[in-house]
């Protein structure tokens, strides 16, 4: 595993990874972990072709073309 080190960093923020920590009871360290896994470890997005692919076919293009309107109005409940 890798180490890594963080400079510079407010004491605010110190003080609040702290007490998250002890609420969460682990270590500064392991809340730090945590934390970094919570933030980076989600799944990558799928691009807009990705998506586009996983749709099913659900018919022909002519299924869904536009029909003209009459420009009167439809009853259409009765």
């Amino acid at each position: 595993m890798a180490n890594l080190l963080v400079r510079n960093v407010d004491e605010s923020i110190v003080q609040s990874l702290r007490e998250q920590a002890a609420a969460h009871g682990r270590s500064a360290e392991a809340e730090h972990r945590a934390i970094l896994a919570q933030a980076l470890g989600r799944p990558k997005r799928r691009t807009f072709a990705e998506v586009l692919a996983s749709m099913p076919s659900v018919g022909e293009d002519a299924d869904f073309e536009r029909m003209q309107d009459s420009g009167e109005a439809r009853r259409v409940f009765d």
